[in-house]
């Protein structure tokens, strides 16, 4: 499905101004952790991914003024960081929700419901993908395969797990993000914001007690390969009495070659 320039971002029209800088204090504080970064990767270039998260925790979205950063940092064009902050859909070019709300609908998914899951919240919560609600808290979009189909219809909220949804059990999920009740995923570590789980993906430390230990897993189905790679048997297989007897069973010709 293509998109359009509008959609990712772009303008196409006339010139815009300059970006406006990051208030003193900021940027400061975002040297300091870009330094940081870049200080890992041999060429510096090889650190925007990481700074394109950055920034993105710090606004919720990266920002014109997000990307003149990044550029000024890895001294690079201003054209070039924003071919890759529009090829790569992690990065949000408009303001978006606390809470990034995945519903995926590929194939197990949608068969199994997550077809009828999106219909459902984008009625309930009165957005279109892509969208946000007016509060704030939660922005609603179709994903593709998150290698879960074990636990098929899965919704993910800020890439943490929801196994097994239904239409009401994903109705009352986003509620209680809207409300700001608690809730835990099906699988891995306690849930954090949309901001909170970029600067993660920055490459910063993830503080959440935790965290590390409780990451998400697959599912039976999907580590039978694995077992297999480690050498571990496959199940036995059934043979039905009937075949035995069969095999045991001496065919007329077998009975009279051994009368021979």
């Amino acid at each position: 499905m293509t998109t359009s320039s509008s959609e990712r971002g772009v303008s196409l029209g006339m010139p815009e101004l300059p970006a406006p800088a990051y208030p003193d204090d900021v940027r400061a504080r975002l040297e300091a952790d870009a330094r940081e970064l870049i200080a890992r990767y041999p060429d510096s270039r090889s650190a925007l991914l990481p700074l394109l998260h950055l920034v993105q925790s710090e606004e919720g979205h990266v920002t014109r003024t997000g990307m003149q950063f990044c550029a000024d940092m890895l001294d690079l064009t201003t054209a070039e960081v924003t071919a890759v902050a529009t090829f790569y859909t992690m990065y949000r070019r408009k303001p978006s929700g606390d809470y990034q709300v995945g519903v995926c609908t590929n194939t197990l998914c949608a068969v199994m419901g997550g077809d009828a899951i999106f219909e459902t919240l984008q009625e309930h919560l009165g957005v279109g993908n892509g969208e946000t609600t007016d509060d704030g808290k939660v922005t609603l979009e179709h994903i593709e395969c998150n290698a879960a189909c074990d636990f098929a219809p899965v919704v993910m909220v800020n890439w943490e797990f929801f196994d097994n949804q239904t239409p009401g059990s994903a109705k009352r999920l986003v509620d209680d993000l809207r409300a700001g009740r608690p809730v835990q995923p099906t699988r891995g570590a306690r849930l954090c914001t949309f901001k909170e789980t970029a600067r993660i993906l920055a490459g910063f430390p993830d503080e959440r007690p935790g965290a590390v230990e409780e990451s998400g897993s697959a599912g039976p189905a999907s580590l039978v390969g694995l077992r297999l790679a480690r050498g571990e048997a496959a199940p036995a297989r059934v043979v039905h009495p009937r075949a035995q007897e069969s095999q045991g069973a001496p065919s007329a010709s077998q009975a009279e070659e051994e009368g021979e």
